[in-house]
């Protein structure tokens, strides 16, 4: 039988706290080597089921999405990040990235690419850093691209029944590229994450 995932408001708190700094350095990172100013929102952190992952994600218009994700393990904590662009980001993208050649569907994946290393990179090092443990990082992997939101996620190999779920939104200023990056945390290492959060909050 499934263990149901609890959450007390404290380590909701004091999660929302770390993913806020970090989200905050990722921001800055991003800021400085794209020369322009990253417009953030709030992260929301949540238990969810797979299939409640498309309607927590508000931000990015569902209709054709594309998407990588990367897993992560560290300190007894494994997961995966996920990072959804609106197709509408790639030319600006692109120009932000300076891609000077011609966006085919090859090009696209490699912007796809780079955007997650820098953006996922930055969030999950701030994380790591402030609760003293250090992250692996896997290779990032295309979900899919120009896909509905709710087929991309379900065409991810699930492996999972609940996770905790950071998610924050990134817009950039005078561009139209929002992206919006989920942390998945499953189930099996929130014991570990917990035990993490109460040091902190001790």
């Amino acid at each position: 039988m499934n263990q149901t995932v609890t959450l007390s408001e404290d380590h909701r708190d004091c999660l929302q706290e770390i993913s806020n700094v970090a989200m905050g350095q990722a921001g800055d990172h991003l800021a400085r080597l794209l020369d322009t100013f990253v417009i953030l929102s709030i992260p929301h952190v949540a238990v969810l089921s797979p299939t409640e992952i498309a309607m927590a994600v508000q931000t990015v218009d569902d209709h054709s999405v594309s998407g990588v994700c990367q897993g992560f393990i560290g300190g007894g904590i494994a997961g995966e990040a996920m990072l959804l662009f609106n197709d509408t980001s790639f030319n600006d993208l692109a120009t932000l990235l300076e891609y000077d050649e011609e966006l085919t569907e090859a090009s696209q994946r490699e912007v796809l690419i780079d955007a997650t290393n820098i953006l996922v990179g930055a969030l999950l090092r701030g994380i790591a850093e402030q609760m003293d443990i250090e992250f692996s990082f896997g290779p990032p992997a295309i979900l899919g691209q120009h896909q509905e939101l709710d087929k991309l996620l379900s065409s991810n190999s699930v492996r999972w029944n609940q996770a905790l779920v950071v998610e924050v939104n990134y817009q950039i200023e005078n561009h139209d590229v929002q992206c919006d990056l989920l942390v998945v945390i499953t189930e099996h290492s929130l014991n570990h994450l917990l035990n993490k959060l109460n040091y902190l909050l001790d």
